[in-house]
């Protein structure tokens, strides 16, 4: 039964984030440089005052998102980066330059998609890299809706909703999230699962659970669930 719900919560966010992915396909029209339907300018990014972020949203026949990584030259702004994504329409950008990977130096993310009426916000992570001075996009990060970084255990968790709901937590690496736990409530049942480096599965817990499905947890050993709104 696991497994089924984890099938359905993959395919809701893998459905809504299809039309992210198909970034090579992008035709854009330089002529709408200056008429972007949002811009979003940030010198936080890396290393403080080092470096700038510029993000672009546009909407021809659809919409997408460009992003420039600047490095300061002298006087001068130099360019490092240049990505194209598409993007749902509806949703603002909703950037957010923080540190996701807990070396000190900020990261972004911004908006891309939403699924399951909401409650699924799909994010595209970026990762500055201090050694290579650029960023690091992580590739499978629309498969962590509700992505954030997570102090406590230092890694990124997010947050799966369904018929039931999976906290998930997660460690960069390399140009991906790489799930190492999990716990899944649903169909009045707990699940709590480690996964090893080499991708066997461990279940550690899987009984009856009588309590509200819509929780997200901060730690799975010992269970731990935020408080507030999440």
């Amino acid at each position: 039964m696991r497994y089924l719900s984890l099938m359905i919560c993959l395919i809701i966010v893998l459905s809504s984030c299809s039309e992210n992915k198909q970034q090579s396909f992008i035709l854009v029209d330089k002529s709408l440089a200056n008429n972007a339907e949002e811009h979003y300018v940030d010198s936080t990014i890396g290393v403080r005052g080092k470096y700038k972020i510029d993000l672009k949203k546009f909407r021809t026949d659809s919409v997408y998102v460009e992003i420039k990584l600047y490095k300061k030259d002298l006087s001068n702004w130099k360019l490092v980066q240049n990505f194209h994504f598409l993007k749902n329409g509806v949703l603002t950008c909703d950037v957010e330059i923080k540190d996701y990977n807990n070396d000190g130096l900020n990261d972004c993310t911004f908006k891309s998609s939403i699924a399951a009426r909401g409650a699924n916000e799909i994010k595209k992570l970026f990762i500055f890299n201090e050694k290579e001075g650029k960023l690091t996009f992580i590739k499978n990060s629309e498969d962590f809706p509700n992505l954030q970084y997570n102090e406590d255990l230092n890694c990124i968790d997010a947050f799966r909703v369904y018929g039931g709901t999976q906290s998930v937590f997660a460690k960069i690496e390399g140009d991906s999230l790489k799930e190492y736990a999990s716990v899944e409530l649903f169909d009045k049942k707990i699940t709590i699962i480690t996964t090893a480096p080499d991708g066997s599965e461990h279940v550690i817990r899987n009984e009856t659970y009588e309590g509200d499905s819509y929780i997200r947890f901060k730690n799975f050993s010992p269970l731990e669930e935020y408080k507030g709104n999440y």
